[in-house]
């Protein structure tokens, strides 16, 4: 089971990353943009993820992934069951979260650190 603790952890090693809480809610974001949110009662963790994918997200784990409100609908945003996640399907999903929000050169770097780390090891 993943909780807030892990996807903090996760969170703060990106570049650029900064944590606020938002109306009672835990958010990471990059600037302005938020990639991350959790639900008040922090079960649930909603994050960054491309509209056009997010109906099959939905479909393929319905258990562990659901559409946002009616209003964030709008938005590039999907929610998962933290409880659902496993940590490297969670790092996964927040890395791609972070992705999406910062500069293509930023998240180039970091991800060829992080290869260069995990060759070394």
């Amino acid at each position: 089971m993943v909780g807030v603790e892990d996807v903090r952890g996760v969170a703060r090693s990106l570049p650029r990353t900064e944590e606020h809480l938002i109306r009672d809610r835990v958010k990471f974001r990059v600037g302005q943009i938020v990639y991350i949110a959790f639900s008040r009662d922090e079960r649930a963790m909603g994050f960054a993820f491309p509209k056009e994918e997010r109906a099959a997200l939905v479909a393929a784990a319905p258990h562990k992934f659901f559409l946002p409100t009616s209003s964030d609908m709008r938005y590039n945003w999907v929610e998962a069951w933290l409880a659902e996640l496993g940590q490297k399907e969670m790092r996964e999903l927040v890395i791609d979260a972070w992705r999406m929000v910062v500069p293509k050169r930023v998240a180039a770097a970091h991800l060829e650190l992080l290869a260069a780390r995990e060759g070394s090891s």
